[in-house]
C-alpha cells in the first residue's frame, strides 16, 4: 500500500467517528498545554530569581552571628558581632570598601501626647543603600526600570551622616506614617521627639514607600519606620551591647572568594576563634554572598520546573492511555474490515501502518490544539508566579514532538494486535 493510500485510509478511519476522536485528543491537548504553560512558569520563576540577584548586588557579603537553639531560644554560639567589628573592618580588610551595619529594637516614641511603641532601626549612614539594593520596597509610583538611589527614599530633609554616626548624634529620620502619627499635618523637620528617655532631633522624612515583593506585602510596613544612627540606637535601646547585622561591600566582585577569606581571617582574629579536635575552625559567625543566595534560589527554581514538567508528562501519559483505549475499541469494532483487507492482499505491516498513523494523527491534532491552548493560557498561569511567566520557544516543538511520540508508543500495541488477527476469524466476526 502506498503512503498516500495509508494516509487516506487512516483519515477515513478517524472520520468515521469524529466525536470519539475529538474527545480522545482532549487528554493530549491538556498534556501539551500543561507542558508549555508549566515550562513558561518555571522560566518565569528563574527570571524572577535572576532579577532579585541583580537588585541585591553582587558585591555584597552579609555577615551574621551564628546561633544555636537552646530551650526554644536562639543564642549565639560564641561572641556576638559587635559594632566595633564592623567599624574597623573597612580599615583592616583590604578588599572591603564599605561596611553597612544595622540593628533593630523596640522603643517608645513620644511627641507631646502622641506615643508610639514601635520597632526602631539603627543603621550606619549608608543604611538606605541596603534598602534600595534589596529591592523589596520602592517609592510609590516609581517608574519601571528606573534605577533606585538613596536620594529617592528621602522626601524632606536628609539622612544622617557618617560623622553623626561616629559621634552618637541624637538625630532621627521618620517614615511617612510615623511622621503623620506623631505630628499630624505639621512639618516634623527640626522638631524634637523622645525615644525612650532621650531627646532626638528629626532631620528627615522618608518618601511614601510601597512593597514590591509580594511575599512581604502582608507583613512589611515600610512607612512605619524610625531610623537613627546605629551608635545612638545601641546606647538608647539596649542595656547590653547587641549583635549587629553587617553587610560588607567588596572592591572587586570578581574576586569575591579572596575578599570573603580576608573577612573570615579578620573576624577569626578579633574573636580569637580556634580549631576543634579534628582541625575545623569553630567560627561563631556566618557569611552569605549573593552568589550563595542565587545558587540556592536557582536550585529551588530548577526543582520547581522539574516538578511542573513531571506533572505535564503525567497528563500526556494519561492522554496516551486514552488513545490506546480508543484504538483498541476501534480494532474490535473494525475486525471484519481488517479481515476483508487481509483477504484482498493487505500485509501485516499495512495494517500496523494504518492504525499507527491513526494514533499519531489523533495525538498530532491534540498537540496542535494543546500548543494553542498552552500559549493562550500563559497570562493566566503568570498569576501563579507574581505575574511572571515566560514562553520558551523551544517548548513548542518539544511538546509537539512528545505528543507524537506518545501517539506512537500508545498506538503501537493496538496496531500490532490488529495486524495479528487471523483473517478467517476476522471475516466471521459480527
Amino acid at each position: 500500500m502506498t503512503p498516500l493510500k495509508t494516509i487516506q485510509t487512516a483519515l477515513t478511519g478517524i472520520s468515521s467517528n469524529v466525536l470519539r476522536a475529538v474527545l480522545t485528543t482532549l487528554g493530549i491537548v491538556i498534556g501539551v498545554a500543561s507542558v508549555i504553560s508549566m515550562l513558561a512558569l518555571g522560566n518565569g520563576a528563574r527570571a524572577a530569581v535572576e532579577a532579585n540577584f541583580r537588585n541585591l548586588g553582587a558585591d555584597m557579603v552579609q555577615i551574621s552571628v551564628k546561633e544555636r537553639l537552646d530551650q526554644g531560644d536562639f543564642v549565639p554560639v560564641g561572641e556576638i558581632l559587635s559594632y566595633e567589628d564592623g567599624l574597623h573592618m573597612s580599615q583592616t580588610v583590604p578588599m572591603v570598601s564599605k561596611v553597612i551595619m544595622s540593628i533593630s529594637g523596640n522603643g517608645k516614641i513620644r511627641r507631646d501626647f502622641n506615643v508610639l511603641d514601635m520597632l526602631v532601626s539603627g543603621s550606619t549612614a549608608d543604611g538606605l543603600e541596603t534598602v534600595a539594593a534589596q529591592g523589596n520596597v520602592q517609592p510609590v509610583d516609581w517608574p519601571d526600570g528606573e534605577p533606585l538611589t538613596t536620594n529617592a527614599f528621602v522626601s524632606n530633609g536628609r539622612f544622617f551622616t557618617p560623622a553623626e554616626v561616629l559621634s552618637n548624634a541624637d538625630v532621627c529620620v521618620l517614615g511617612q506614617k510615623t511622621a503623620k502619627d506623631l505630628f499630624g499635618g505639621d512639618n516634623p523637620l527640626d522638631e524634637v521627639v523622645w525615644v525612650n528617655r532621650r531627646k532626638c532631633l528629626v532631620i528627615g522624612v522618608l518618601t511614601e514607600l510601597e512593597v514590591t515583593n509580594p511575599a512581604l506585602r502582608n507583613q512589611a510596613r515600610p512607612n512605619e519606620a524610625f531610623y537613627m544612627p546605629i551608635s545612638t540606637a545601641i546606647h538608647n535601646l539596649f542595656d547590653e551591647p547587641p549583635s549587629v547585622q553587617i553587610v560588607a561591600r567588596v572592591t572587586d566582585e570578581s574576586q569575591m572568594g579572596k575578599a570573603r577569606q580576608q573577612i573570615i581571617d579578620y573576624l577569626r582574629e578579633r574573636h580569637n576563634v580556634d580549631r576543634d579536635e579534628i582541625g575545623e575552625w569553630k567560627d561563631d559567625f556566618e557569611m552569605t554572598t549573593r552568589q550563595d543566595i542565587l545558587g540556592a534560589q536557582q536550585q529551588a527554581a530548577r526543582t520547581f520546573s522539574f516538578l511542573l514538567a513531571a506533572m505535564a508528562i503525567v497528563s500526556l501519559v494519561v492522554g496516551g492511555i486514552g488513545i490506546m483505549n480508543v484504538m483498541l475499541v476501534s480494532v474490535t469494532e473494525r475486525t471484519r474490515e481488517i479481515g476483508v483487507r487481509m483477504a484482498v492482499g493487505a500485509r501485516p505491516q499495512d495494517i500496523v501502518s494504518q492504525f499507527l498513523l491513526e494514533a499519531v494523527l489523533i495525538s498530532g491534532l491534540g498537540g496542535v490544539l494543546g500548543i494553542a491552548v498552552g500559549v493562550l493560557s500563559i497570562p493566566f498561569v503568570a498569576n501563579l508566579n507574581q505575574g511572571v511567566a515566560l514562553l520558551d520557544p523551544d517548548s513548542i516543538p518539544l511538546a509537539f514532538g512528545v505528543s507524537l511520540i506518545i501517539g506512537l508508543l500508545f498506538g503501537l500495541y493496538p496496531a500490532i494486535r490488529a495486524a495479528r488477527l487471523d483473517p478467517i476469524e476476522a471475516l466471521r466476526y459480527e
